[in-house]
């Protein structure tokens, strides 16, 4: 990637969660991989996520068997097991688990693979200890019936008052990432595809909070300016 993905998200260590939709556990993996040299990396969930196929995954380790596979320099996943070969969320705390690893990377939130979506009040679910939260969105959806491509259509008309219909517009877009107000920065990913830029540059204008422009199949295109 062109631009290292952690610096322009404001990754830093501790605890980070990631929610949203469009490319969450690829983010994840990502900044796993880009961390790995910096520090110790667990990536992990708050809610569910699949076991990975990139790093070594470990069923509820022991404080010292984590430790020990930490230590061999490579990005560690942890969790419980759940139904449909899943991990939920791992015995151990998400401070003890910023005390054993310098970067633990928290995928908190799911969206059955759609790229946006609106949340319900107990989504998603955010460490208290988490120092960012980052919010992917596909740019994929943008511009398509909401119907078709939001995870929680009706949660997300009733927040922008937009139809089912509708078309996913870079405008009620950001009005229900703004009313929802969940992140502290965005990732807009997808910006790859044909013809879906602009409409991502114009989701951007939208939000008052700092976004990135990228894809997690190429090079990141662009950070937008915005306060942070």
């Amino acid at each position: 990637m062109a631009q290292a993905l952690a610096r322009l998200l404001g990754v830093r260590q501790g605890v980070t969660a990631v929610i949203g939709s469009g490319g969450k556990t690829t983010l994840l993996h990502a900044l796993a991989a880009e961390l790995a040299p910096q520090g110790r990396v667990v990536l992990t969930t708050s809610t569910h996520i699949r076991p990975s196929t990139q790093f070594q995954t470990l069923l509820n380790p022991s404080e010292a068997a984590l430790y020990a596979a930490l230590a061999a320099g490579a990005p560690v996943c942890i969790g419980s097991p759940a139904k449909e070969g899943k991990l939920t969320c791992p015995q151990l705390s998400f401070s003890r688990l910023a005390e054993l690893a310098d970067f633990v990377l928290v995928e908190a939130d799911g969206s059955r693979g759609l790229p946006l979506k609106a949340h319900l009040p107990h989504e998603p679910v955010i460490p208290p200890e988490a120092r960012r939260t980052v919010c992917v969105v596909g740019a994929s959806g943008l511009g398509r019936p909401i119907a078709q491509t939001v995870h929680r259509p009706e949660v997300f008309c009733a927040i922008t008052g937009a139809k089912a219909a509708d078309p996913a517009a870079p405008a009620p877009v950001a009005l229900a990432l703004e009313r929802e107000a969940l992140a502290d920065i965005y990732y807009v990913n997808q910006c790859d595809l044909p013809g879906v830029l602009s409409a991502a540059r114009e989701l951007a204008a939208h939000l008052a909070r700092p976004v990135v422009l990228g894809s997690l199949l190429g090079d990141v295109p662009e950070k937008a300016a915005k306060r942070d």
